[in-house]
């Protein structure tokens, strides 16, 4: 599930075909309202309308270049659509910026490809050492 900015209450799919109609109506006379992005994006892929969500994902990676949780969800869109390699470098970008709930990050269902690699799960576990603070003794 895409790491959204405040959270939602489950939704029926008529109402998610409706809360897309009403922000692509939006887009349409403002193509960079940032908020209505984040939010179809969400929808998007809510809908099974990964193809579409991955392009709202660039778009707002665009125009948010130092938002980790946009490259989040950038991670989330390649890695549904199997784009292991661009899902990669995303979530590695949204990491060197500042994104480190890696506790959601594992239980994450949109990243599960990338979850199952061995070489993935030793990264987060390297970067969760990074993490914890030092002991002091």
């Amino acid at each position: 599930m895409r790491k959204e900015h405040a959270a939602k209450l489950p939704r029926k799919k008529e109402d998610i075909d409706f809360e897309i109609s009403f922000y692509e109506n939006i887009l349409r006379s403002t193509p960079d309202f940032i908020q209505a992005l984040a939010a179809i994006g969400d929808l998007y892929t809510k809908a099974g309308l990964w193809q579409k969500g991955l392009e709202v994902d660039i778009k707002l990676s665009g125009l948010r270049p130092e938002d980790p949780v946009v490259f989040y969800n950038l991670a989330c869109s390649y890695a549904l659509l199997n784009q292991t390699r661009a899902a990669l470098g995303a979530l590695t970008k949204a990491i060197d910026l500042g994104y480190d709930d890696f506790e959601h990050m594992k239980g994450d269902t949109d990243l599960d490809n990338l979850l199952k690699d061995e070489h993935f799960q030793q990264y987060i576990k390297q970067l969760e050492k990074k993490k914890k603070p030092a002991r002091q003794e």
